[in-house]
């Protein structure tokens, strides 16, 4: 076979030579633009997993590559002034400029054909190549050409970057965060030889522009770079090696490249992207050559299983390798919007603000840490503890931080876990009875700090279903008051109340009868911010409310509100998402009002303020108020997560002490973005923009979850719900997974708990001694880092 790659980067090397080496009958030619020694950039960065896969792949190379590594295990974060380091992270860098000169070495001990200074441009010039590889880099000309084939996807980030070197040699991987009266900068800094070391600094495009640094000429913005970053850097200088570069171009934006096809048929020969060509992956988490490398790896394995047979191997090759980049870009974008918003968490103690570091891809959680550094995160364990007012003795466990306690004005939950308000369409007329009683108290028992009802309805018009409860009349005050009293004399766990009206969404059949459906007979009319219609041309119309009508909901929220109190329950929730009618004021997609209530956010928050402040002000002082919102509508034109921040501002004036950020439920034409935590990035950002507590929900189902989400400042309480419909005692379940003793069972359930315990501990043992595997090789596989 003949093949061709355009480009001589890591992709198109490494692929030449595992094809020759795979057959030395296939004439191979590698095509560079540049000469053999040039190469722009400094180090890059591999995990000891990407190791083991080179050295599967070449052992020859990949032993040269590893004689040339500088390991660290150690990543050293600093901001005001505190340095945290946390270990055990098995990362490795080396010059880029090592790498390539390693591997064009070894394409020609096997036999492939090296042209540099050839700038090729389109693949025309190679009508006899069986397969042309586009390894052509970022830019890539071949992609442009073929886009409508390959649909490109380009996404070019907020913030501007310069990539520098040094003379200082850094022992960690090193994290530095300067302010400046512009805004704040941050410096990613490695070691990758014996004489230098990568210095790539990055702020946002704002900051950058403030600051001058699109004027500076290249030596001025060096010079500033180093005296900003002086403290690290010890006198020596930085340096720039893209001599190529003037003027505020060598400061980039990093653009993120996903293509929704990677084979391109020429008319005489597929056409495949591979590297930057077909990929990129934000700097921030070091994938981008590891993506490279494991790309020609792949479709060398393809082509090997399947020698006679190209159009199988290369659709296998792109099945397999768009699945896996697409994971590691999810968490790309994850790293890279942390840093574009820096200063959202720069606020955070510096403790909490290193592990937000560590834990903001997603891809490293709590457990994971804890298998890298133990230590460290013992450490911050107890930080994060007494910082909640526990201190635990010598012979104690630390407590992870799931199990601290949380107190909210005159209330303290024993821990972080809340059982998800979870509609149950099991009441007859509203009432609250033996279902609810069986239902809420069992996950009340279960281990959870605080257990949501439903949410309950003001009135019977307000109702989803038949099936929903209410709080519109005594005898359903008593019903619950049965219920609070048995969850208070039998758990040490809170219960809340969920306050909300349907509006255009009501008057519709029990979920497993059809969800959204409207009943077939005894509807009763609805109304809400605009006439809407739930479902096109299948729900009922809502009418517009009247003055008169928002009055009356509002007094029928004051009632309920006094008689949640009056029944006991320990907290308050107002439910003003999901397109249910406080919702509907809040969304542009179903608030077209032109009176005072329609029009901007201000105006449209008016109403389910109004609403918020009469229950506050008869909710007992002392005890919490949350509000749920919609922090995404998932639709274009409707609530972002912008507009989130400004709504959880006015709740947060108003007296609200949480928000529970939910989203979606709006709009059918919804298209969210599932995934696992997937709403917990509204949390995170109404916490830290907003500045008010917030409960964190979506698709959250273990213990690591809830840990890493709390630990590192990202919510203050995880809502967690389908695990509880399968599981009321997933609280119990979970500590005892993590190996976490010290949470009290119910007494009648104490037998089962060390028999629970031990049974997994004997689990643990097990698995540990068939692993093999380091915890940290274990931890990098899981994760494919």
């Amino acid at each position: 076979m003949n093949i061709v790659c355009i480009g001589g980067g890591p992709a198109g090397l490494y692929f030449a030579l595992l094809m020759k080496q795979q057959n030395p009958a296939h004439q191979v030619t590698v095509v560079e633009r540049n000469r053999p020694y040039d190469t722009f950039g400094w180090g890059v960065v591999f995990s000891d997993q990407t190791l083991g896969n080179l050295q599967a792949a070449d052992p020859v190379s990949a032993g040269q590559i590893l004689d040339a590594f500088n390991h660290w295990d150690d990543i050293e974060v600093n901001i005001r002034g505190s340095k945290i380091v946390s270990g055990g992270h098995g990362f490795c860098g080396i010059g880029r400029k090592r790498l390539l000169n390693i591997l064009q070495r070894r394409c020609e001990a096997v036999g492939v054909e090296l042209v540099f200074e050839t700038d090729v441009q389109d693949d025309t010039a190679y009508a006899d190549a069986d397969l042309i590889i586009a390894s052509d880099g970022l830019n890539s000309r071949i992609r442009s050409k073929y886009q409508a084939t390959y649909q490109p996807d380009i996404d070019v980030r907020d913030c501007r970057f310069v990539w520098l070197g040094t003379t200082k040699l850094f022992d960690a991987f090193t994290f530095a965060f300067e302010q400046t009266q512009h805004g704040w900068f941050q410096a990613h800094a490695y070691r990758f030889d014996d004489t230098h070391s990568t210095f790539i600094v990055e702020t946002p495009q704002e900051v950058w522009r403030k600051a001058g640094l699109d004027k500076m000429e290249k030596e001025e913005a060096i010079a500033f770079c180093e005296k900003l970053f002086a403290p690290y850097l010890d006198g020596h200088p930085l340096i720039s090696n893209s001599s190529h570069l003037r003027g505020s171009t060598q400061w980039i934006q990093f653009p993120r490249v996903v293509c929704g096809k990677w084979v391109h048929h020429n008319g005489r020969a597929p056409v495949v992207l591979m590297g930057d060509a077909a990929h990129t992956a934000h700097f921030s988490i070091g994938s981008g050559t590891k993506l490279a490398l494991e790309d020609a790896i792949e479709l060398a394995r393809c082509i090997g299983r399947t020698p006679n047979d190209l159009a199988t191997a290369l659709q296998h090759y792109e099945d397999m390798r768009s699945v896996e980049v697409l994971r590691i870009q999810n968490a790309a974008r994850n790293s890279t919007e942390w840093f574009e918003h820096v200063d959202r968490y720069v606020n955070l103690p510096p403790e909490q603000f290193a592990y937000s570091l560590l834990t903001r891809s997603q891809r490293i959680s709590h457990e994971n840490l804890r298998l890298r550094d133990k230590g460290y995160v013992e450490g911050f364990e107890d930080w994060l503890a007494a910082g909640a007012g526990v201190r635990r003795s010598a012979a104690q466990l630390p407590v992870p931080p799931m199990f601290t306690p949380f107190t909210v004005r005159g209330l303290t939950l024993k821990n972080r876990v809340v059982v998800s308000p979870m509609a149950q369409y099991s009441c007859v007329d509203g009432l609250p009875a033996d279902y609810h009683l069986v239902h809420l108290g069992a996950r009340a028992m279960g281990g959870a700090g605080l257990v949501f009802a439903e949410m309950t309805c003001t009135s019977p018009d307000a109702r989803i279903t038949p099936g929903c409860p209410g709080l519109w009349n005594t005898q359903q005050r008593d019903g619950w008051r049965r219920i609070v009293d048995f969850v208070h004399a039998n758990s040490d766990a809170k219960i809340a109340m969920q306050l909300g009206h349907a509006g255009a969404k009501g008057s519709t059949r029990v979920a497993w009868e059809g969800t959204d459906q409207p009943l077939a007979e005894g509807n009763w009319p609805l109304f809400s911010a605009s006439p809407q219609q739930y479902l096109d041309g299948v729900s009922d119309w809502s009418h517009a409310m009247t003055r008169a009508d928002m009055d009356r909901v509002r007094d029928d929220f004051v009632r309920s509100t006094r008689w949640a109190a009056e029944a006991g329950f320990d907290w308050l929730e107002l439910h003003c998402a999901h397109g249910y009618l406080l919702s509907s004021f809040i969304s542009p997609l179903t608030n077209q009002r032109s009176d005072d209530y329609g029009g901007s956010l201000a105006n449209r928050l008016r109403y389910p303020l109004e609403v918020f402040a009469a229950m506050r002000e008869v909710w007992p002082q002392q005890l919490p108020m949350s509000v749920r919102i919609s922090a995404h509508d998932w639709v274009e034109g409707g609530i972002t997560p912008d507009d989130a921040i400004e709504i959880s501002r006015a709740f947060k004036a108003a007296g609200s002490d949480l928000i529970d950020c939910s989203s979606g439920q709006v709009s059918k034409a919804e298209k969210p973005v599932y995934g696992r935590m997937f709403q917990t990035p509204f949390a995170d950002r109404v916490r830290n923009e907003a500045g008010i507590a917030t409960i964190a929900v979506g698709a959250i189902s273990e213990a690591d979850h809830v840990n890493s989400i709390i630990a590192a400042g990202r919510a203050d309480l995880c809502a967690i719900a389908r695990p509880h419909l399968a599981n009321p005692a997933w609280t119990l379940m979970e500590s005892a997974k993590i190996g976490y003793p010290d949470v009290a069972w119910p007494k009648q359930y104490r037998a089962a708990k060390t028999q629970l315990e031990r049974n997994l501990e004997r689990e643990r043992a097990a698995a540990a001694q068939g692993g093999g595997a380091s915890a940290i090789e274990q931890a990098n596989k899981a994760l494919g880092v």
